[in-house]
């Protein structure tokens, strides 16, 4: 699994629900040509590869062209790199891009980046930024999680005092990778103190080559520092850089959490397409659309091939009947993961966050973990070597430990479990004693942040 995402524990069990899109963006499907097939858009697509793909072509200018022609954002609006064409389409034109082993189409799909300044960002940001997103030009990290919120997300002290056109942002931020490489982030930050908590938070896309951010590398089990802590010390972002509303941060949150659960659950599907010679395009956004060129920062993650077929038969244990029970489960888990992701997809292809999302999450999860396992057991006694020794039981290894993160990243498992019983269930809501209570009378861990907020 590639780790060029932040992997965060966010907790989105309130009631606030995402943010709609802004008006701009509720009209989107009405610039489509009411006319329009999935017959006509494979047409045009098929037509417009036939005159322009060449496998031959530097991957940048590729990606450039594809930018620009619309078809990788064939959703989003023509002034927004788009085509203005109904969501449901979009998968008609990755279709064709890879049916001739063609890259860049979906961003409007998996886009974790581009499609949060899209959805709530100003004309001006969309203007600076939306292209080089696009085209992976520039570098992003998350700044969610806190030493003291993680899983209660809403907890969070970082704060963003306005001083004139900026904030001035002082806190700590936690479980950040690409922190050391990113050119900007997107930052959750509390900008009142008088209010719930959930009510009280804002979403910037934070400038991260300043003075006052300062990153340093986290070691992981498996021996990595994919992973930083970030310390901001009066750091500033303009105000045209706020994401959504000043004070509704939450809601635009859950959105942009509901596109990395996306992209994360489908991780697993990704990979086997890739195996078997399918989409190729890597992004070091951490979503799928961009470029087939390494663009992972810190290198990417080994992860344990999903199906194991191949290495039941070279050691032997392919007529094992238990050995292709647990095969079999595994396949039936990333089938029904698929479908979900799918279900997810049409809700985010809408500018909204479905908690379908963490079904998948949580599956991608249960996933990598069994995987891990079985590659192990598979192994046998020689899973215990590692090193030079033996390649692929040291790959086994690693895989194994790194499945814990996905446990946490995006939402721990257990968060996941909370937003499936309450959500999608109906079960009854956990108690929350500090629903309406002003977050500056919450207990909570101290925070530098909150002090200076005080005066």
């Amino acid at each position: 699994m590639s780790n060029d995402a932040t992997y965060i524990n966010a907790d989105d069990t309130s009631e606030v629900t995402a943010s709609a899109p802004p008006a701009n963006m509720e009209g989107m499907a009405q610039t489509a040509t009411a006319a329009t097939t999935e017959q006509q858009v494979r047409g045009d697509v098929r037509h417009w590869l036939q005159n322009h793909w060449d496998p031959t072509m530097d991957p940048d200018q590729w990606l450039a062209t594809v930018v620009d022609s619309g078809w990788a954002a064939p959703s989003w609006p023509t002034q927004w790199f788009g085509k203005g064409l109904d969501p449901t389409l979009t998968t008609a034109v990755i279709d064709e891009f890879r049916s001739v082993g063609a890259f860049g189409a979906g961003a409007d799909k998996h886009n974790l980046w581009s499609n949060t300044v899209l959805t709530f960002g100003s004309d001006e940001l969309k203007a600076r930024h939306l292209r080089a997103l696009l085209l992976g030009e520039i570098q992003m990290c998350l700044l969610y999680s806190e030493p003291g919120a993680g899983s209660d997300l809403a907890a969070a002290q970082t704060t963003g005092i306005l001083d004139g056109d900026e904030f001035v942002v002082t806190g700590q931020k936690v479980w950040t990778s690409n922190g050391r490489h990113a050119d900007y982030a997107f930052l959750i930050a509390r900008t009142d103190w008088d209010v719930p908590k959930h009510r009280g938070l804002s979403f910037f896309f934070l400038p991260m080559k300043q003075t006052g951010v300062e990153v340093r590398p986290l070691r992981q089990a498996t021996g990595d520092a994919r992973f930083n802590e970030v310390f901001i010390t009066e750091a500033r972002v303009p105000a045209e850089n706020l994401l959504g509303e000043m004070n509704k941060g939450w809601g635009v949150l859950q959105t942009a959490l509901a596109y990395e659960r996306a992209w994360m659950g489908e991780v697993v599907a990704k990979q086997r397409s890739n195996a078997s010679g399918g989409d190729t395009g890597k992004s070091n956004n951490g979503a799928a659309s961009a470029r087939p060129k390494a663009a992972f920062t810190d290198g990417d993650a080994p992860t344990p091939d999903l199906s194991l077929v191949a290495l039941a038969h070279s050691v032997g244990k392919s007529n094992d009947p238990m050995v292709r029970q647990s095969l079999m489960k595994l396949h039936l888990l990333v089938t029904v993961n698929d479908w979900n992701n799918r279900r997810g997809k049409a809700a985010l292809t809408q500018g909204t966050s479905s908690p379908v999302v963490s079904l998948g999450k949580l599956a991608m999860s249960r996933i990598l973990h069994d995987a891990g396992s079985l590659e192990k057991e598979l192994l046998g006694a020689e899973g215990m070597i590692g090193g030079s020794d033996s390649p692929r039981s040291a790959d086994a290894t690693y895989s194994l430990l790194n499945a814990f993160f996905t446990s946490i990243g995006g939402g721990t498992d257990q968060i996941q479990r909370n937003i499936i019983g309450e959500r999608i269930l109906g079960l009854p809501k956990e108690p929350e004693l500090d629903k309406n209570v002003a977050f500056r009378e919450v207990r909570k861990a101290s925070a530098s942040s909150e002090r200076s907020s005080n005066g």
